[in-house]
């Protein structure tokens, strides 16, 4: 199996942020590092050793994605702008940010449903003990 592990460190509003893309086959995983200020080769180089096996892998299969981008024929001129623009940015790749964006949306719909049922149990607490405190008012009559 082959496996390639590929870091982009690049300047995003404030902060230095690496991302470390790993492919191996069909899976393509991706992992999102804020570094700060600008890191140093030997920082990075560094943070590769200590933290590399720490790193939480989103995994996303994209070949339904990608497939479906490269059975459409496309016009040579509009083929060689999208190049040029392809090699001109500097930071993620497209594949990068559309599995960036996957793993965010996947995350956030989690975080939605987990905070709904926090305040669903939450004011099912405050129902009983409303309940019980009108129970306890009326016990001597």
């Amino acid at each position: 199996m082959d496996v390639s592990v590929k870091l982009t460190v690049f300047f995003e509003e404030m902060f230095w942020v690496g991302v470390f893309e790993r492919s191996s086959g069909e899976i393509y995983e991706i992992s999102k590092v804020t570094f700060g200020p600008e890191p140093k080769d030997y920082e990075v180089y560094d943070f590769i050793l200590k933290n590399f096996a720490k790193l939480n892998f989103g995994k996303v299969n994209l070949t339904n994605e990608v497939s479906s981008l490269k059975n459409k024929s496309i016009n040579p001129k509009r083929l060689q702008r999208k190049i040029k623009k392809e090699t001109q940015t500097i930071g993620l790749g497209t594949k990068a940010q559309i599995a960036l964006k996957l793993q965010h949306e996947s995350n956030k719909l989690i975080r939605k449903v987990l905070t709904k049922e926090e305040k669903e149990l939450a004011k099912d607490k405050k129902f009983e003990l409303r309940q019980q405190k009108k129970l306890s008012k009326h016990k001597g009559h």
